[in-house]
């Protein structure tokens, strides 16, 4: 399986089809021909292992989660992170989120960003890693039933 077949594996496992949250294969891999667009996968090990063509997945690597950014003269904005359920709790979603700030620092962002439905479970990592809340878009996020959903920008300064 090559990176992408591994991050499909995990957006099915881990996105409840109900927040139309899940990114296609289509819209994942047109993403990734953009220079300014960046990811991880992290095994059930916890082990990260590197982004791009190089980046060698060991034959016994199983696809835990996943980080998808995109940075931009300074900033760097998380786009995509999922963690399947079976491997919630273990740290795994913490640990993608220290590799997106290492990862940023080392493309020089100083401002990292992200943005998330109002309700979701996700937003006490987000908090324990130090982001803040400076936004909100109203009726942002479109349900399958036709309801909306405010969502919420936070933001986090690297020092």
């Amino acid at each position: 399986m090559d990176h992408i077949d591994h991050m499909m594996t995990i957006i099915a496992d881990a996105f409840d089809p109900h927040w139309g949250e899940a990114w296609t294969r289509r819209q994942l891999s047109d993403s990734l021909v953009l220079p300014t667009i960046f990811y991880r996968l992290i095994g059930g090990d916890g082990v990260a292992v590197p982004s791009g063509p190089g980046g060698h997945v060991p034959d016994e690597f199983v696809p835990a989660g996943f980080i998808l950014t995109r940075h931009v003269r300074g900033e760097e904005e998380l786009l995509l992170i999922a963690v399947r359920p079976g491997y919630r709790g273990r740290g795994l979603g913490f640990a993608l989120m220290k590799c997106f700030e290492v990862d940023a620092r080392n493309r020089g962002a100083v401002h990292l960003f992200l943005e998330m439905r109002i309700n979701n479970p996700a937003e006490k990592l987000y908090r324990a890693c130090g982001y803040l809340p400076v936004g909100k878009r109203r009726d942002y996020y479109r349900l399958k039933d036709g309801s909306s959903l405010d969502a919420v920008t936070f933001t986090r300064e690297l020092t």
